[in-house]
């Protein structure tokens, strides 16, 4: 079967790896590694597993893994503000964070925030943790991202990063059915440029992607 890269529309598509349960696919042109529609998850079983993570805002544990992205992000930002955590979960422990610093947080979760009128709207920065790789149609998302940004503004982004081929055969974030996307380095270079963004790499696991 021929597949379609979701990113960039690439048809040069080749096997990434197999395991037991799916297939992982590589695209030539952004470099985004995908798994076909055919073995995603269908949306109640995606909310069972959502259901499973304890994201607790008041847990000290939860607040640091979140504070790889807060600190660098709270360092760039103007005072007061105004952002989107885009994918906020059941306990948005980011929002609350960013509010404890003095900036405003609109939410939205297809699953436990679907208020779509923040959509609308505009915003200084863009939270997405742990988000981006459960997209099955990333193209249009992070689009429509980087159109709610304002001048100047920041999408924050936060997912572990494809390295190699024989690392991915091995690598725990894979097992996780609902991460359906998988990004490298080469990836968001792609859509820096595709977008005119600055990227910058802020960490092992956090993308930084500012609007011109």
């Amino acid at each position: 079967m021929s597949y379609q890269c979701p990113l960039c529309s690439e048809s040069r598509i080749i096997e990434y790896h197999r395991d037991k349960r799916r297939l992982y696919e590589y695209c030539s042109g952004c470099h985004l590694v995908f798994v076909p529609p055919e073995f995603h998850p269908d949306a109640d079983e995606e909310k069972r597993i959502y259901d499973l993570h304890e994201n607790d805002p008041c847990d000290p544990g939860y607040r640091r893994f979140l504070s790889r992205l807060a600190e660098p992000l709270l360092e760039r930002l103007d005072e007061g503000s105004r952002g989107l955590d885009f994918g906020c979960g059941p306990g948005p422990a980011l929002a609350m964070m960013l509010e404890e610093a003095g900036h405003s947080v609109a939410l939205y979760d297809i699953f436990y925030h679907d208020q779509r009128d923040v959509l609308k709207d505009r915003y200084d920065f863009i939270c997405a943790t742990e988000v981006i790789e459960h997209l099955s149609r990333p193209a249009r998302e992070i689009e429509a991202l980087v159109s709610l940004l304002k001048r100047g503004g920041r999408l924050a982004l936060m997912t572990k990063l494809v390295t190699n081929a024989q690392a991915f055969k091995k690598w725990h974030y894979i097992q996780d059915q609902t991460h359906i996307c998988f990004y490298s380095r080469e990836t968001f270079r792609f859509l820096a440029d595709k977008y005119d963004l600055a990227l910058e790499f802020v960490g092992k696991d956090v993308v930084f992607l500012r609007k011109s």
